[in-house]
């Protein structure tokens, strides 16, 4: 399926959360009116109505937040009936904290014929959506005609793609070849004649072509350039498989610098607007943990200055930004002199390239505690509102362990490092080092702002009950 009908699919299953969303409510409102029980069920008006846009809002919110969109008109039934679920609780839990909140006092039959029916009508709609979008594409929608300039591997591979996109009315017309001695024939699912690119003109102008895919190697696009500017000089759309490195596994898309186009490789996130929304909530954040923290700051850095000699803030250059060192800030948890007994204890270390022990002898008694509950990492907000630093993110590293790094680990480089990432929800300091490389490729690679939000929220019950830190 191409991005922009994957975006329209997961537009139309958000609108049926609120369809459906909506539905559920009524039917529990009204289920529960007409039953005979001693207690008088009614909602205002206006509470009914802020009940059910809230209703609405969460519902929706838990869809595009547990990724259910993503993958609905290809789920497995499994999978809807967990992820049906998931989003069903935790939607209903909500409602009940609303409900608390501006004390509405609604009664508990209600609620849950609520989430049951909410779960029932969504559990019965996603069970079918992949057949429902198929019928609306081929009812609704005017088949797409497509045709594919190759006749090598990847333009078979791509013809494959397209047949099986026939669901979400993608037809492939034929095949047209540069080369002579190409076969006159392709044979898929379907048989489609190949084309010599001579008559491509003749072609546009006897048949619907909406869209041409150049899948050829990249010596021969040069070759092709009269192709392409025939198909701009009548408006066809044309795109080019460039699969020509296929161990290439970065986003790839068009840029310009001034009238230059640019074709763009990017192996890490590039929206600028998304990454825009991503400072603003850490700066936002950022400003009012400190302004809270504070006074409990200032104590523990007295604590600090008392247990032990020394200053209660320790500093150490470590790697940002594609490199970029900043200076790193944290409560000092260790002795004063920790990093010259560093080199008479590498025999103890734990992990290849990581300096960690896990009864470090350097910690004080204090230190150990800040460890445990990650209070040590507090004066890391400072390095967020300069920019060093983000809250979610790949942990910054000190540049003696990243000169160790193999190149496929560089990349965890090309993130701004942060207070909490991926691994620290899922093991902390139990894992090995290389899972925490994949671990921060897997976070790059999938991010977004709801998995920030994610892995924030993951993070706080970690380190309120100090699980998995050394």
């Amino acid at each position: 399926m191409y991005g922009r009908h994957h975006r329209k699919a997961r537009i139309l299953f958000g609108v049926s959360d609120v369809v459906f969303t909506a539905l559920a409510f009524e039917a529990a409102y009204q289920t529960r009116s007409l039953l005979p029980l001693e207690r008088f069920f009614e909602i205002a008006v206006p509470a009914k109505a802020l009940l059910l846009g809230f209703s609405i809002l969460v519902w929706v919110l838990m869809g595009y937040w547990l990724g259910v969109y993503e993958r609905l008109d290809s789920a497995h039934l499994r999978s809807i009936l967990r992820d049906t679920t998931r989003q069903c609780f935790i939607g209903g839990m909500a409602v009940v904290m609303f409900q608390f909140t501006l004390r509405l006092d609604l009664s508990r039959v209600f609620l849950g014929l609520f989430v049951l029916y909410a779960w029932v009508l969504l559990c019965l709609f996603r069970w079918r959506a992949g057949r429902i979008v198929g019928l609306i594409r081929r009812e609704f929608a005017a088949p797409h005609h497509v045709v594919v300039v190759g006749t090598g591997a990847r333009a078979i591979r791509l013809g494959e793609m397209l047949e099986r996109s026939s669901d979400h009315a993608v037809r492939l017309r034929c095949f047209l070849s540069d080369q002579e001695g190409a076969p006159e024939w392709i044979q898929l699912a379907n048989r489609y004649e190949v084309i010599p690119v001579a008559r491509l003109s003749g072609l546009l102008r006897e048949h619907v072509i909406d869209e041409i895919l150049f899948a050829v190697d990249s010596d021969r696009l040069a070759g092709l350039e009269d192709a392409f500017l025939l198909c701009d000089e009548e408006g066809v759309r044309t795109r080019v498989a460039v699969d020509f490195f296929p161990h290439v596994n970065s986003e790839v898309y068009l840029d310009r610098f001034g009238d230059a186009p640019l074709l763009t490789f990017a192996a890490a996130p590039h929206d600028e607007v998304r990454l825009l929304v991503k400072r603003s909530a850490d700066v936002l954040i950022a400003i009012a943990a400190l302004l809270i923290l504070l006074p409990a700051m200032a104590a523990i850095a007295l604590l600090i200055r008392i247990s032990s000699p020394g200053p209660a803030i320790f500093r150490q250059v470590r790697c940002g930004l594609n490199g970029r060192r900043f200076t790193f800030y944290k409560f000092r948890s260790m002795v004063d002199n920790a990093e010259e007994l560093k080199a008479g204890l590498r025999h103890l270390n734990e992990k290849e390239v990581v300096f960690k022990i896990a009864r470090d002898p350097r910690l004080t008694g204090i230190g150990r505690w800040l460890r445990k509950f990650s209070i040590d990492e507090w004066p890391q907000l400072w390095n967020v509102i300069r920019g060093d630093m983000s809250l979610v993110g790949p942990r910054p590293a000190v540049p003696e362990e990243v000169d160790l790094y193999q190149t496929w680990q560089r990349r965890r480089l090309r993130m701004r490092p942060g207070l909490t990432c991926l691994w620290a929800v899922q093991g902390r300091d139990q894992l090995d080092f290389e899972t925490w490389m994949r671990m921060d490729m897997e976070y790059i690679d999938n991010w977004s702002l709801a998995l920030d939000w994610k892995i924030l929220i993951r993070t706080i019950p970690y380190v309120l009950m100090g699980k998995g830190a050394h």
